[in-house]
């Protein structure tokens, strides 16, 4: 199998940054953002649908409303009073230095996201680009991150689930054959074990959902991009990249950035 890791997701090295009241009211609304376009997608039982399940939990973690997931979860189903449609688009063009940028973005008006992200790449010294630009240096597939173990129900009611931990190589194993599956890494989730599994593009969903069958714990699952071809910068020239992936990051449509710089 071939090292897919190190893969380029910006906020995958953001996020380890301390949140301030500012930048967790944005990743409340992105998650509120996700967890309403997931339910539209797949309906608002996270049971029967694991990529609601994997953010409400995401939400959870990150401290968001009990009754803020329920409201968007009725958003997405057209339940709720404010039913509302997202569109999944991805752009692409150039930041500092010439580095290659991909967007992806959910919003409920393209037209309002695309004049901002075309204002924005200006703003950081590149320009966005037609389509294909840049994305023909992207390879395309899924990850999945899982934790080791699964949940077992306490005896006493009102108790919150018991965490079981299992061998992470018996876990790797029982993985590791599934069709689509192109490598495993193994890394470590708040002290407990856990796998990166990286999928073909058009197998991952059915790779998430064998997964999920095995009651393994899913903290991720997405598709990712990845660079073909790698951009060194250093100095000043680098910190003025990583300043632009971040401005592109914040903005409120945007959930996820994408770039070639080899950080």
């Amino acid at each position: 199998m071939a090292n897919m890791s190190g893969h380029s997701k910006w906020s995958t090295i953001k996020h380890k940054k301390a949140l301030n009241d500012a930048k967790k009211g944005k990743v409340f609304s992105k998650i509120s953002t996700q967890i309403t376009h997931a339910a539209r997608e797949g309906g608002g039982d996270p049971d029967m649908n694991p990529t609601l399940r994997v953010y409400i939990d995401k939400a959870r973690e990150a401290g968001f409303p009990a009754n803020n997931v329920e409201k968007a979860i009725l958003k997405g189903t057209g339940e709720g009073s404010e039913s509302v449609i997202y569109d999944n688009s991805s752009y692409e063009g150039f930041g500092p230095s010439n580095i290659q940028i991909v967007v992806d973005t959910l919003t409920d008006n393209k037209n309002r996201t695309v004049a901002e992200l075309r204002r924005l790449f200006e703003e950081i010294g590149g320009n966005m680009g037609t389509e294909g630009s840049v994305s023909w240096n992207f390879d395309v597939k899924g990850l999945i991150i899982i934790k080791c173990g699964h949940m077992e129900e306490t005896e006493k009611f009102g108790e919150d689930d018991i965490f079981v931990e299992e061998d992470v190589e018996e876990v790797m194993l029982n993985i590791m054959d599934l069709e689509g599956v192109l490598d495993i890494q193994e890394i470590t989730l708040n002290k407990n074990k856990g796998l990166e599994v990286y999928t073909e593009y058009d197998k991952f969903a059915s790779v998430r959902d064998s997964i999920d069958s095995m009651n393994y714990i899913i903290k991720e699952a997405e598709l990712i991009k990845e660079a073909k071809t790698r951009e060194k910068l250093s100095g000043e020239e680098l910190e003025k990249a990583k300043e632009a992936l971040e401005r592109l990051d914040d903005h409120d449509d945007v959930q996820s950035v994408w770039s070639n710089l080899d950080i």
